[in-house]
């Protein structure tokens, strides 16, 4: 089986590889009187004495030196009203291209929106372009409860491809700040990476062989909704689309390469798994208060809550584009909890291993 040690691992180009279990979750405090829980890449739900819930899992999975796969599994209670708007890009054997879909909370099947109005765009990026127009219409897809696509049949992609960009926080949780020793910082750190290191949900990664030191970040993401330049963080929530969960993961020895400069070990192709659900912003209650934690072999590594984040969402979003202008697709990950493998004693990182890409619950 698949394991997380010491030293990373070196690859030779011809090797079948596969890799350790990774999970990671978020856990949603919902609104009262409002949805159900969802999920983006991580598990969305209310907290105890809420009703319903839904995990999705992370798995390192296999192929040539690849890494990391991903597997979602819901499991929910129906309740009144549910309305979970939970929008995703998928593939199918009968589609020529890939369409935006609504999926199900219960049983992960999907409604083809572009079935239900030609008229839509085919792209996330394209169908949060056109802004509330889009929306209304997969509301009223949601409300029409049509026949759903099986999930065995669709294949996830990330939910939003190719964005206009990929923005990174950097010691952005108090207690990742305190794991390392470090001060928490007066202004957001703030890095990037290139959007062809985003894959789909249940996509591998590639293990490159230039690294020895591959580690896990998992991380809350924002998807941008609307245009902007100087946004009031008391203006924030109106430019957010909605939230999804990330894999922020990390080359650590070229991260302390290139004059310390993040970007290499951080944008190697494939290192920034997303979706599959983009969550709409009306189904969280509070994004600052999501419990948030990773598995690797089963083991917890990662366990904490988004009310640890130094910067809040309204923070790092005018913050941010004070530099840049903000257009809709563009995705913000607001930082990791503690617990990733560099930190600790000895560290620890991903391994890649044979005959390990089987998943159970």
């Amino acid at each position: 089986m698949a394991t997380a040690g010491g030293g990373g691992g070196a690859i030779s180009l011809g090797e079948e590889l596969s890799a350790c279990l990774l999970r990671s979750w978020l856990w949603l405090l919902c609104p009262p009187l409002s949805t159900c829980s969802l999920a983006g890449i991580g598990s969305l739900h209310r907290e105890p004495g809420g009703s319903g819930h839904s995990k999705q899992a992370l798995m390192l999975g296999s192929g040539r030196r690849r890494l990391l796969s991903t597997l979602l599994q819901v499991q929910k209670r129906p309740c009144q009203p549910c309305r979970n708007m939970r929008l995703v890009q998928f593939q199918a054997p009968h589609l020529e291209e890939p369409h935006v879909g609504l999926e199900s909370g219960i049983g992960g099947g999907v409604v083809d929106l572009n079935t239900f109005d030609p008229a839509l765009p085919k792209t996330m990026v394209q169908f949060l372009e056109r802004g509330e127009t889009a929306l209304s219409v997969a509301r009223r897809a949601l409300a029409a409860q049509l026949p759903l696509i099986p999930r065995s049949q669709v294949t996830f992609l990330a939910p939003v491809t190719r964005p206009d960009k990929v923005i990174c926080v950097g010691l952005n949780y108090a207690d990742h700040c305190q794991e390392q020793n470090v001060r928490v910082p007066k202004n957001p750190i703030i890095f990037s990476k290139f959007s062809s290191s985003i894959v789909g949900p249940y996509d591998s990664i590639i293990l490159p062989p230039e690294s020895k030191e591959v580690d896990w970040e998992v991380e809350m993401a924002v998807v941008i909704g609307k245009k902007g330049k100087h946004i009031k963080a008391t203006d924030v929530m109106a430019y957010v689309a909605g939230f999804t969960v990330a894999h922020d993961v990390s080359a650590r020895d070229w991260q302390m390469r290139n004059g310390k400069q993040w970007l290499l070990g951080k944008t190697f192709d494939t290192f920034c798994p997303l979706g599959p659900a983009l969550v709409t912003k009306d189904t969280i209650a509070d994004p600052h208060n999501l419990k948030i934690s990773c598995r690797v072999n089963g083991e917890i590594v990662q366990s904490s809550n988004t009310n640890q984040m130094v910067f809040k969402t309204e923070d790092l979003i005018a913050w941010v584009s004070q530099f840049v202008t903000l257009y809709p697709g563009d995705i913000l990950l607001t930082g990791t909890p503690p617990g990733v493998g560099m930190f600790r004693k000895p560290p620890v990182f991903l391994k890649a291993c044979k005959n390990c890409n089987n998943f159970s619950e």
